[in-house]
């Protein structure tokens, strides 16, 4: 992994092409800009092989000054899309794809972006997705590559690729967290009025559910509660009777307004917690796990090992020694 050093920011590439859609182009933008409540120290750069202005699916143009050579500067190369009918990425952005990863630049591809990360040879042998309307068409064409459509984002360490549309925001925000933590993460995320972060499959969970009309506050209110009391036990009877709803009707609203089980969901916030402790906090791993409701430090650790694939003291070494390098 590159890490910018202490006299510039980190650089990040984001190559667009002739009629790519501007919302795919705005996604790292949004995420990685200052405008969007994220601390100063990334630079981002729009780059483009075309010499001219840029024709837009909406109709309108993008002026863009930097070539492709802004990626042989680039600490992270983003891929935000790709063309529609999948077509074969040019000589000159592969070559440079190769040779950005080859020098340690992460490289990301979001939605369709996967299809030029793939045609450059970087996931050969590694887990990707893409929109899952062409999971299919991508695995059919590098059968090397280990398609999951069923992602929102999957991150290989040095390559990182994402689902379709919206996805792509989820793994830009899960790429801030890790550069600079959950606290600018999560303020991003409020900025732009999305969710700080969500796990599982494509009918991801809401973190935070918002009331779409006035009967379901005292629902939204129940589920704020328990975010703010995550060391207690909690039972759906309970909470069930505190939304002032039956047992069922509550479990069905829950995995209406979040796509998940009250279980999962409660397990996402627990380690949610644990890990904004672990990244903010000197605390030892009991009282962490005691604070995020996990009882003992063994529980915590299976968790933490059963879905983050580490433990909770290598996560927090490992998040303390990537904001040392990228101070």
């Amino acid at each position: 992994m590159t890490i910018a050093s202490s006299s510039r920011p980190q650089r990040i590439a984001v190559v667009a092409f002739e009629g790519m859609t501007p919302f795919h182009l705005s996604v790292p933008c949004l995420v990685f800009g200052t405008d969007a409540g994220a601390e100063p120290g990334f630079e981002v750069l729009v780059c483009a092989a075309e010499g001219r202005p840029l024709r837009t699916a909406a109709g309108f143009v993008i002026a863009v000054e930097r070539d492709l050579s802004a990626i042989d500067e680039a600490d992270i190369v983003v891929m935000p899309a790709w063309h529609e009918d999948c077509r074969r990425a040019p000589d000159e952005l592969i070559e440079r794809l190769r040779r950005a990863h080859a020098r340690g630049a992460r490289v990301v591809g979001l939605c369709l972006g996967a299809f030029p990360v793939a045609q450059a040879g970087l996931l050969d042998g590694k887990t990707a997705t893409t929109h899952w309307e062409l999971a299919a068409a991508l695995a059919r064409r590098y059968p090397k590559v280990k398609v999951n459509r069923e992602v929102l984002y999957v991150d290989e360490g040095n390559v990182l690729t994402s689902g379709g549309v919206a996805a792509g925001l989820d793994c830009c925000l899960h790429l801030l967290r890790e550069l600079r933590g959950a606290e600018v993460a999560n303020r991003v995320a409020r900025r732009l009025l999305i969710a700080p972060h969500r796990q599982g499959g494509q009918a991801q969970f809401i973190e935070h559910p918002l009331p779409s009309k006035a009967s379901e506050g005292r629902f939204a209110e129940v589920l704020d509660w328990v975010l703010h009391n995550l060391a207690q036990p909690h039972g759906i009877d309970a909470l069930a009777e505190r939304a002032a709803m039956s047992r069922r009707h509550f479990t069905r609203h829950f995995r209406q307004a979040t796509g998940t089980s009250f279980k999962q969901w409660l397990l996402s916030q627990r380690l949610a917690q644990a890990q904004r402790m672990l990244e903010c906090t000197n605390v030892p791993i009991e009282v962490v796990a005691g604070e995020a409701g996990f009882g003992t430090a063994l529980s915590l650790r299976q968790h933490f090992k059963a879905s983050l694939h580490t433990s909770p003291s290598h996560y927090r070494r490992q998040f303390r020694a990537g904001q040392a390098g990228a101070a």
